[in-house]
């Protein structure tokens, strides 16, 4: 199974693919998307939309996992993060492929096995993980990696092959 992470943002979106397969990973391709803070928001999120896009028709997840958002002090930031993140999910349905969203207490269970470590733990053990030979960077792209290797362990991607895809009945999205 391909699993695409990402970690969302405006001005860096990280993302990670890894293949997991027998309870074992492999990074195929991981990165970030950077756009730049003078730019209109909405050339930002064309910017991401684009490069996303490509990163989808390059990986060919199965799934994609994303982190949901957190709202800390900045609700401002807040908001253009969850317009970038809404353009991730768009892009990701537009081209068939499932999301799956994890809060960040969960990735941090998932990789380092509790709920409230350190970033630094966080990207210690995704680095061991993948077996690289050093931490991906920016953060963003190693949060990203850990996020997909969230989904892996979690029972939702054991699930994937039975996934239904939504489809809208009179206005509202069910399952199949």
């Amino acid at each position: 199974m391909v699993i695409l992470g990402i970690d969302p943002g405006l001005a860096i979106v990280g993302w990670g693919a890894v293949e997991y397969s027998g309870s074992r990973f492999r990074p195929l391709a991981f990165g970030a998307i950077r756009t730049e803070a003078g730019l209109p928001v909405e050339e930002r999120l064309a910017q991401i939309h684009d490069a996303h896009r490509q990163i989808l028709l390059r990986c060919r997840p199965d799934a994609m996992a994303i982190e949901e958002l957190f709202f800390n002090s900045n609700i401002t930031t807040g908001i253009v993060v969850a317009e970038a993140r809404g353009v991730l999910l768009l892009c990701a349905r537009q081209s068939g492929v499932p999301v799956f969203e994890y809060t960040p207490m969960q990735v941090k269970s998932a990789v380092v096995g509790y709920g409230k470590a350190e970033k630094r733990q966080v990207i210690a053990m995704t680095t061991a993980l993948l077996g690289l030979k050093e931490p991906p960077k920016p953060d963003d792209t190693a949060d990203a990696l850990a996020i997909a290797i969230c989904h892996a362990h979690s029972g939702a991607s054991a699930l994937g092959k039975y996934y239904n895809k939504p489809t809208a009945i009179g206005g509202i999205a069910k399952k199949e």
